[in-house]
């Protein structure tokens, strides 16, 4: 018996009902999961393009009860830069990817049951558990990660309750192709959300699984239910790197809120792309600057730490004061006081 079928029974194992807001019935047993802007019209005894959420007898199942990557990290590294700096969250992340990037940095658990050399296996564990683990690691932050949170949001928000009952702030780190009722059911649990933009063009979104208007839509959607919004750009060479598209990304952006931060990061060879060439940090520097013709007021040139000047610190957009230097996770210096520059009490936007 095959690895791919022993997970995919082992996943089954750990399933639970979806939330009755992220499913809707359709004919003939199918169901239509609304969890991500695929949309996805099951039939009885399938998956979809996810491969984790399925039907079973007419009913969607999705992951339940275990985690695959658990750990604490620099709230920096998700990168949030406008949540309280210089903290650390813990971080926990299932199986499964509504996407199929050939880039992707952490294929091993968004890639499992679609590529056989994706090996990874659950963990078991209980909302409690996890909460539990957070308090203990004296952490104020948790933030569902490293596989597409979306597709697995029936779960992070039973843990998000627990988490807000004991004053933790919840968020994910999401590549955004998210749906309305998603949001929805996700914005009274979670505060944070970071999205990913991976490019401006319509038929490459395509080709890594996705729909660009989709993400375009969850960037003004999630902004405007109040969720905090930071969006990421990995610039990868001969992909995302030329400034038109650039320039359009922050365009776009910027029209949402100049006060959006955006962080350009560099790439490095990963997954099915290890023969492309690392993002140069001249391209970081081109990409933040563009972002600021544009009018954004936050760009962050991030993964090259210390080799991009002063584009990995916070200023203040009215007086120009470094407020929080960084170097690359570790925040060096942080002058904001009561969420404003000291000098000028600019107010800068974040959750401090």
């Amino acid at each position: 018996m095959s690895r791919g079928i022993l997970l995919k029974d082992l996943l089954a194992s750990r399933s639970h009902v979806a939330a009755p807001a992220l499913v809707a019935q359709e004919v003939d047993r199918c169901v239509r999961c609304l969890a991500c802007a695929h949309r996805c019209v099951i039939p009885e005894g399938n998956s979809g393009i996810c491969r984790v959420r399925f039907n079973d007898n007419g009913v969607l199942r999705v992951p339940w009860g275990y985690v695959y990557g658990l750990n604490v990290d620099p709230i920096e590294k998700k990168p949030f830069y406008h949540v309280r700096p210089g903290s650390e969250a813990l971080s926990f992340g299932m199986l499964g990817c509504d996407f199929h990037c050939s880039f992707c940095q952490n294929w091993v658990s968004s890639q499992a049951l679609r590529d056989p050399k994706a090996i990874a296996y659950p963990t078991s564990i209980t909302p409690e558990q996890l909460v539990s683990s957070a308090i203990e690691s004296h952490v104020s932050l948790l933030i569902s990660t490293y596989n597409e949170p979306l597709i697995t949001s029936d779960w992070a928000v039973e843990i998000f309750k627990l988490a807000n009952r004991r004053a933790i702030v919840c968020g994910y780190v999401s590549n955004g192709h998210a749906t309305p009722e998603l949001l929805e059911f996700l914005r009274p649990h979670a505060a944070l959300y970071k999205i990913d933009l991976k490019c401006f063009d319509e038929r490459r979104y395509t080709q890594l699984g996705g729909k660009l208007d989709a993400v375009l839509d969850t960037i003004r959607n999630a902004y405007s239910l109040g969720f905090w919004v930071e969006v990421v750009t990995l610039v990868v060479p001969d992909f995302n790197d030329d400034p038109e598209q650039l320039r359009r990304m922050a365009d776009f952006i910027a029209g949402v809120s100049p006060s959006i931060p955006w962080h350009v990061t560099a790439f490095h060879p990963d997954y099915k792309t290890t023969r492309q060439a690392r993002t140069p940090a001249h391209t970081l520097v081109d990409a933040h600057d563009i972002g600021r013709q544009a009018g954004l007021e936050y760009v962050y040139a991030g993964n090259l730490p210390g080799q991009v000047g002063s584009r990995e610190n916070t200023i203040c957009p009215n007086c120009s004061q470094v407020l929080i230097e960084r170097c690359g996770f570790k925040v060096v210096s942080n002058l904001l006081c009561d969420g404003k520059c000291p000098i000028c009490r600019q107010e800068i936007p974040g959750y401090w």
